[in-house]
């Protein structure tokens, strides 16, 4: 399963609510204002830095330059839109609320 992330920690609690239930090996991806949660100093950056040792964390380049964010915690893959498609290819999809 891919599971998809689009809210900030700091307006919705859905990635630590995520985070309880994912299988291990299970990617995620945040997008829209999910991708705040990809910089260093996000509210819930070390449960990030915690999960990447479980799971891939992917964040989606036009979302992570349409809000300006110049720096993201290392080891997070920054995708393209081709990057997103091979991804949704390859596994079920779970938009995560």
């Amino acid at each position: 399963m891919l599971f998809t992330i689009n809210d900030s920690s700091i307006t919705s609690n859905s990635l630590a609510s995520l985070l309880r239930i994912i299988p291990a090996g299970d990617p995620i991806l945040f997008y829209e204002d999910g991708v705040y949660n990809a910089m260093p100093g996000a509210r819930d950056a070390q449960i990030v830095l915690d999960a990447m040792g479980r799971h891939p964390i992917y964040a989606l380049d036009a979302d992570v330059e349409a809000r300006g964010i110049k720096n993201i915690i290392t080891g997070i893959n920054v995708i393209n839109y081709d990057g997103f498609v091979g991804l949704v290819e390859n596994h079920e999809v779970i938009p995560w609320l």
